[in-house]
């Protein structure tokens, strides 16, 4: 629910942060007034570098990852950053005499990990420890927690920078400021300074903006006032060590950042780039000004009219960096970009769609009962990756998978939640139910027995037969439901039971059902008065929800309903939301074929011209989750606002459509093979027609197409 949108206000601010840096470096009012060039230079453009780390935390940061790949890339290219940078200002540091110190190998390394080999280089290698910090901590804490961290860091900096003044007096902190002195001259580095802006920066990413614009401008206004008094009570009192680190630096720009997201529009595309070689390029531009400058003999109009000398530097800082921009622009490498036209077929999933369905399941349960998200089987072939963590951001706290594997990629991809096991696991995993806070199945006594045996604490549910007969204890089995409840390895932590005919309305399968739901009450009662707490009830699955929707319970376990579509186009049901069908499986035409009457096409020749015709190869077969039982005209696709009916059999990779009614059907239109319901292609409906139910054939999508979320 982020990072795709163009933020304008992110974009244009990345400019104007870059020439605020270079007011540090060259104290625009200097030569007219030093609390003003104090407040420009060292108040206001303190805000640059922090922005710049919230920038990237915003794109990286995030408590749900599918692998850690984005953080490697964003560190090989800072990496790569880091180095030219340094090759460039190697002139620099010779004419400066930085090769003729003392234990010159101990202080290049210092200055490369922290300090950087030039002044205003420290921000690369600040930015590399810092991601790779705020990456872990949000990953393995959660937002809050690593807040938490980053924080208590960013006040062990604090002590060190702005408030040294303080630190220095205690004999304690002054020694340990001393010692951390002798590895990095600064705490504004990527330990101390750095995390809690990539950390804000990923939050705000991760949350909606539900202040006002007028609320957050009186927040942002608020934290300047408040760091601007700060920064000048400091700086009368000379405490500030180094000038970087101020408390209210960080609700300043936490508001800061909320008000930029709410410009938007056509995105700057090379702004980026613009900044960064204006913020790695301006010394030298500083370096070269100074040197023409005195050989000119102008350094009176140049340099010692302090305004003169910073627009100087930002202007052919912004010359230097448009000529280098357009020249990187020229000779990069073309890099190829994800583009559905370009893909023989794709499955589509609409995340509004997934959040109306969410909303809607929620508001016809009891207030008290929330959603179980059940994503098994890769979320009923959307992803389990994609549906999983947009879930826990549309605030999901609970989650259900088939099998043990299923739920470790949950905690993998960062789920924070309750994660039910709905399905057998082996006792030998019993510390993998443990070591990733997976709560298990108690599929029947004798299982629950073993699986205590193990001697390791688990968490489960236990599971109620009331009538299905698949998996559970039987509900009239009292005595064995006690005794599961009493195992010292076992932490029962919930009980469910499964209605077998809860998407039926026939009055024989009602009574059935109505059976089932008073047989699990009963139990829970009996079990109340024999003195056993009752943990938190399940009963409904997506049916159980649309045809009894009122049970009490605390959860209730949103499957096929969730993806907005129902199992067969015949079902009817109590209640009426309107769900709406998440996924879409599109590809499209690559070839028109003319043929004769009588002649053969396919495998088989399984179909026959019985009059002149066209047909449309598309390049998706049964590999990718098509039923090969659509063949021969059981199944049709939606091109151009019609039906065409599969003509011959559909292949593994391919298949061919009849499209001789169809007007102007022509390579590259696309084909709709499971879209909307009662379209003629609807989950149901395509399931009805292959001879199976949606859920079926939804969760035997082909793996091997690219997911597309819009």
């Amino acid at each position: 629910m982020r990072r795709n949108k163009s933020y304008t206000g992110i974009d244009f601010a990345r400019f104007v942060f870059a020439l605020l840096i270079i007011a540090i470096h060259t104290s625009p009012l200097a030569s007219f007034n030093e609390t003003g060039d104090f407040i420009l230079a060292r108040v206001i453009a303190r805000t640059g570098v922090p922005f710049f780390f919230m920038v990237s935390g915003f794109f990286l940061v995030t408590e749900y990852t599918c692998g850690n790949s984005r953080l490697i890339s964003f560190i090989k290219k800072t990496v790569v950053i880091y180095i030219v940078a340094i090759l460039i200002y190697i002139p620099v540091n010779i004419y400066n005499g930085y090769f003729s110190m003392d234990n010159l190998l101990p202080a290049i390394i210092k200055d490369i990990i922290f300090d950087g080999t030039l002044y205003h280089l420290w921000y690369l290698p600040a930015s590399i420890t810092g991601a790779a910090i705020a990456w872990y901590l949000v990953k393995e804490q959660g937002f809050k927690k690593a807040l938490i961290i980053a924080a208590i860091l960013y006040i062990t900096g604090l002590f060190g920078d702005s408030y040294y003044g303080i630190s220095e007096k205690i004999p304690v902190l002054k020694n340990f400021y001393i010692q951390l002195f002798l590895i990095t001259d600064y705490t504004r580095n990527g330990i101390f300074f750095a995390p809690v802006f990539f950390i804000l920066g990923g939050y705000i990413a991760e949350n909606k903006n539900r202040l006002s614009f007028g609320k957050n401008l009186s927040g942002f206004m608020a934290g300047f006032l408040l760091m601007l008094t700060e920064a000048l009570i400091l700086h009368r009192f000379k405490l500030q060590r180094h000038d970087s680190m101020y408390i209210f630096l960080l609700p300043c720009m936490y508001f800061l950042f909320k008000l930029l997201l709410f410009f938007k529009g056509k995105r700057l595309i090379n702004i980026r780039t613009l900044s960064l070689v204006i913020y790695i390029m301006h010394p030298m531009i500083i370096v070269i000004i100074r040197m023409c400058s005195k050989f000119l003999h102008i350094q009176k109009i140049i340099i010692e009219n302090s305004l003169v000398y910073y627009s100087a530097t930002c202007i052919s800082s912004i010359i230097f960096s448009i000529s280098v921009l357009a020249l990187y622009n020229r000779y990069k490498p073309f890099k190829e970009k994800h583009n559905t036209e370009k893909d023989r077929a794709y499955i589509e999933i609409n995340l509004d769609n997934l959040l109306y369905n969410v909303k809607a399941l929620q508001k016809i349960l009891p207030e008290k009962c929330k959603l179980m998200a059940v994503v098994k089987a890769e979320a009923y072939g959307h992803g389990s990756f994609g549906i999983s963590t947009h879930l826990a951001r549309m605030g999901v706290e609970a989650f259900a998978t088939a099998t043990i594997d299923e739920a470790i990629r949950l905690r993998g991809y960062g789920i924070k939640g309750e994660i039910l096991v709905l399905g057998y696991t082996d006792i030998r995993r019993a510390y993998e139910l443990k070591k990733y806070n997976i709560i298990q199945t108690i599929t029947d006594l004798n299982y629950a027995e073993a699986l205590n045996r193990q001697g390791i604490h688990v968490k489960a549910h236990i599971k109620i037969d009331t009538g299905m007969h698949r998996l559970g204890i039987g509900a009239d089995n009292t005595e064995a439901v006690k005794k599961a409840f009493n195992m010292e390895n076992i932490e029962m932590c919930g009980m469910y039971t499964h209605l077998c005919c809860a998407d039926s309305l026939e009055a024989e399968d009602i009574l059935y059902t109505r059976k089932q739901i008073n047989s699990f009450y009963g139990l829970a009662d009996t079990l109340e008065k024999g003195g056993i707490k009752v943990p938190k009830l399940h009963i409904q699955s997506s049916y159980g929800m649309l045809n009894y929707p009122g049970l009490d319970a605390d959860y209730a376990r949103a499957g096929i309903a969730l993806y907005g579509v129902l199992s067969s186009p015949e079902d009817k049901t109590v209640t009426t939301l309107g769900l709406k069908p998440v996924l879409c499986l599109k590809s499209k035409v690559i070839l028109v074929r003319e043929l004769k009457k009588g002649e053969n096409a396919g495998y088989g020749r399984a179909f026959t011209a019985e009059r002149d015709c066209r047909i449309a190869i598309v390049p998706a077969g049964y590999a990718d989750g098509i039923p090969r039982s659509l063949s021969c005209g059981r199944g049709s696709v939606l091109i151009k606002g019609r039906l065409a009916p599969v003509a011959g059999r559909v292949c593994m990779d391919q298949m061919a459509i009849d499209i001789t009614d169809i007007e102007g059907v022509n390579t590259g239109d696309i084909v709709t093979i499971i879209g909307t319901e009662n379209s003629g292609t609807g989950a149901a409906e395509v399931a009805s027609c292959s001879g199976s139910i949606s859920n079926e054939l939804l969760s035997r999508m082909g793996t091997r197409l690219p997911v597309v979320f819009s």
